[in-house]
């Protein structure tokens, strides 16, 4: 018993200080879910584009990550279709813990060239932290170190961002939680969001006499104490309307990445799997569902059935 409470005891304390130095939830196929790492991607499709995640990291662990993003963004036509708006939900639960935020984005773009555009981006929400103290099994619940009910406090959290298209290329450039949002929950619970840098690429390339096209991308996510890089690349069968792809991602000494997919009547479904390189091994993965919709729309448009992206304004 004494050697089960030493674990429990090292592992909460680990948790907690893991907390507070983590970076943001990475998404294995991030470039369908833009808009939680940037802002600025808001509206820039020029139609309506929903759409969500659900992943759950580290499988078959007991408390192991899992995480659910929905966002939802378009033009704003009614100011001009250089304004862009958005709201995205995020729920995150690792074990005892439990992260929610609930955000307003908003971004503005304009041309920079013939082809080529520019937005800017912010992200308003409120971002909310809860702890389950009655998950601890300790053999001395008295003990004043541990919280042994639910606690909960919450914060204001700011994003910012750039994001550059042009036809064959995007590019971007953002910062989650500017203001280092600090919640405290209790006297015995404190976490603090450390400001997280996000650089995003990627672009498509159109094999000659061939159905397939290929879309290369990387990521590169750091709070200046620990880096992530992540590169990736799909494959991507288009025919007669019907879309297929599949795709690897290699993130190096963190994960190898295998993704499949297709687009279905302007629905998008999504699988990728995550398999760890080191730590915990390649069996324990990260399984990870992507859906998404993207279609035209004209509530506020002059002229009933004029459709225009906004890349081409």
């Amino acid at each position: 018993m004494r050697k089960r409470i030493i674990i429990i005891v090292a592992l909460f304390a680990s948790v907690v200080e893991m907390a507070k130095a983590q970076m943001d939830v990475q998404f294995a196929d991030y470039t369908s879910l833009k808009s939680y790492y940037n802002p600025a991607v808001s509206g820039t499709e020029g139609k309506l584009n929903v759409a969500g995640a659900y992943s759950m990291q580290m499988a078959g662990y007991d408390g192991a990550p899992a995480t659910m993003f929905l966002s939802a963004d378009m033009p704003i036509y009614f100011l001009s279709p250089r304004h862009g708006g958005g709201i995205s939900f995020l729920n995150d639960m690792v074990g005892m813990f439990n992260t929610s935020k609930i955000s307003l984005q908003y971004a503005f773009n304009m041309k920079l060239g013939l082809k080529s555009r520019i937005a800017i981006g912010a992200n308003i929400g409120m971002i909310s932290e809860k702890m389950d103290g009655s998950k601890l099994e300790l053999e001395d619940t008295t003990d004043p170190a541990f919280p042994t009910s639910s606690v909960s406090g919450n914060s204001l959290d700011f994003n910012f961002g750039v994001y550059y298209t042009m036809p064959r290329f995007w590019a971007g450039l953002s910062v989650m939680h500017a203001s280092q949002p600090t919640i405290t929950a209790s006297e015995k619970y404190e976490l603090e969001f450390a400001r997280s840098y996000f650089f995003m690429a990627g672009g498509n390339i159109s094999l000659k006499k061939s159905f397939l096209k290929l879309e290369p991308s990387c990521m590169v996510m750091s709070n200046f104490q620990t880096w992530r890089e992540d590169v990736q690349c799909k494959v991507i069968y288009e025919y007669d309307g019907r879309k297929l792809y599949g795709g690897l991602g290699y993130s190096p000494g963190v994960s190898t990445t295998f993704m499949v997919g297709g687009d279905f009547h302007g629905a998008t479904v999504g699988y990728s799997y995550q398999m760890f390189t080191s730590g915990i091994g390649m069996v324990n993965g990260s399984h990870e569902l992507v859906v998404g919709y993207l279609t035209e729309l004209d509530l506020f448009k002059k002229g009933r059935n004029k459709h225009k992206s906004v890349r081409w304004l």
